[in-house]
């Protein structure tokens, strides 16, 4: 009988599977007495697909019907034999079911992971589709592109033999160099000439067609002049767009076609430049959530993007959201969830040289930094949409596009032009006010003591724009938390 340690689930997490019911990367079948060919159909549309669970003995509607005990070792036996011979599957898989006994009744469990080729059962191809197993051998565009995803699973590896070190920008390997000693002074990387550090990082591999070695697509991408960056990936661009004035088509724009490190650079400073930084606080820490969500979502973008497919990526910043779209080797479709979705590496190469310099951390981190500071920012929730097309979308309020520049008299009026500076003004000098107020709280003072001490005599707009918010934050307390109105009411910092 299986156990935790066999394949990493116990029978708790296999019936969480199946409380979840049949998808894309879960099936059942009803297979009591022997092993149907559609199991091997299903296997061969996992390895195509995104890979997933197949359970034998339990009915379409998760009902566990069992496997008869009598039959348990000979369909085993004969799911090893058919897997492993080249003319029922190819490539061999390799796989074995594990007995489970769940709720009393035994079934056989078979993981299938992701293949790393095409798969074929019995000469025909079989991609997943939803809760389906889908013939596409006839269907000339979806085998095309299926071979084209599953030699794209790390397209950025393609080997350029043609090319040598004369293609890079040293400059750009040096800064990178520098970068690693920002974060770790005995990196060893700084030790490493120019090639040498290619090689470490994965940029020089072995072409399999002529044994020869070259520097790979994702050594272009990252340290290539721009000539070359064209020549090997004429598709790769990046289109910023600024739109809230003129929605028809946008106020400021920005096509970026260079190599990755300056494509970060140029896109960061572009957001900047038309996003606002206003004042937060991380416990008690002050953070600038708009430079950590901007990090996060233009590292994704360019470490996890697609480069096989044209799709332009880009970057929409609107009044009340950002998005950002980039080609994807999808694994699932819709809406991620934080809790429960499996991060996969997208280009390996690229993702390993981001992370050593600061510019990405640990796979799956992006996501959660994501929605930590887009709560700090906005108040809102990021989502992530899965799919051939990755998109991104960060919700903004109002004050993140509020412009800050002087406003022009033809489009606004006076009244108005003179609150959106004092809207300005109260924005930038809130950090100072904050801290002022919660230094000043270390020691418990009344609300005339903070009065007085910040120089604001207006007591409602003190409450209504400082207190209350910090009180509501749990960063300022009531030292006489059941009365709040008392005469006596003083406020502290909590510790």
């Amino acid at each position: 009988m299986a156990s935790k340690g066999e394949n990493g689930l116990d029978e708790k997490e296999l019936l969480e599977i199946i409380r979840r019911g049949e998808c894309h990367t879960t099936e059942f079948k009803k297979s009591t007495t022997d092993i149907t060919k559609d199991v091997y159909e299903s296997i061969c549309a996992f390895s195509n697909r995104d890979g997933g669970h197949i359970f034998l003995g339990i009915k379409d509607n998760g009902e566990i019907l069992g496997i008869e005990q009598n039959s348990v070792d000979k369909m085993k036996k004969d799911f090893v034999t058919a897997i492993n011979n080249s003319n029922k599957m190819y490539p061999p898989l390799f796989l074995s079911p594990t007995e489970y006994e769940l709720k009393g009744k035994k079934v056989l469990y078979i993981y299938v992971p992701v293949g790393t080729q095409v798969c074929r059962c019995s000469g025909r191809i079989y991609d997943r589709n939803n809760e389906s197993d889908i013939d596409i051998t006839d269907q000339e565009e979806l085998v095309y592109k299926l071979y084209a995803r599953k030699q794209g699973t790390y397209f950025v590896n393609k080997v350029f033999t043609e090319w040598g070190m004369e293609v890079l920008r040293p400059d750009l390997i040096d800064r990178v160099r520098k970068m690693t000693r920002v974060r770790n002074n005995s990196h060893p990387w700084l030790s490493m000439d120019d090639e040498e550090l290619l090689r470490s990082a994965g940029l020089i591999l072995l072409n399999q067609e002529n044994k020869k070695e070259g520097i790979t697509l994702a050594a272009i991408l990252l340290f290539g002049k721009d000539t070359t960056i064209l020549s090997a990936l004429p598709q790769h661009k990046t289109d910023m767009i600024f739109r809230v004035q003129n929605l028809d088509r946008y106020d400021d724009r920005d096509v970026i076609i260079t190599n990755l490190l300056d494509s970060y650079d140029r896109m960061n400073e572009f957001a900047k430049k038309h996003l606002n930084d206003p004042f937060v606080l991380d416990g008690m820490q002050s953070v600038s959530a708009r430079d950590a969500i901007l990090r996060e979502i233009i590292s994704n973008s360019l470490a996890h993007r697609d480069y096989s497919n044209g799709y332009v990526a880009k970057m929409v910043i609107e009044k009340d959201r950002i998005f950002v779209e980039n080609s994807n080797r999808t694994h699932g479709h819709g809406s991620l969830n934080l809790n429960t979705f499996e991060p996969f590496p997208k280009n390996p190469a690229i993702s390993k040289v981001f992370r050593e310099i600061g510019l990405a951390d640990e796979l799956g981190s992006g996501m959660r930094n994501t929605y930590k500071f887009t709560r700090l920012y906005s108040g809102g929730v990021p989502e992530f949409i899965e799919g051939e097309i990755f998109k991104t979308v960060i919700p903004l309020n109002g004050t993140a596009t509020m412009r800050s520049g002087p406003i022009n008299s033809d489009q606004v009026s006076d009244q108005v032009s003179d609150q959106v500076s004092d809207q300005v003004r109260d924005q930038i000098g809130q950090d100072i006010v904050i801290i002022k107020i919660l230094e000043f709280c270390k020691t418990a003072r009344s609300k005339k003591e903070i009065s007085e001490y910040i120089g604001y005599r207006n007591l409602t707009y003190l409450t209504r724009t400082f207190l209350k918010p910090l009180l509501k934050s749990g960063k300022l307390l009531y030292t006489i938390p059941d009365k709040p109105q008392s005469r006596l009411q003083k406020y502290i910092t909590k510790q």
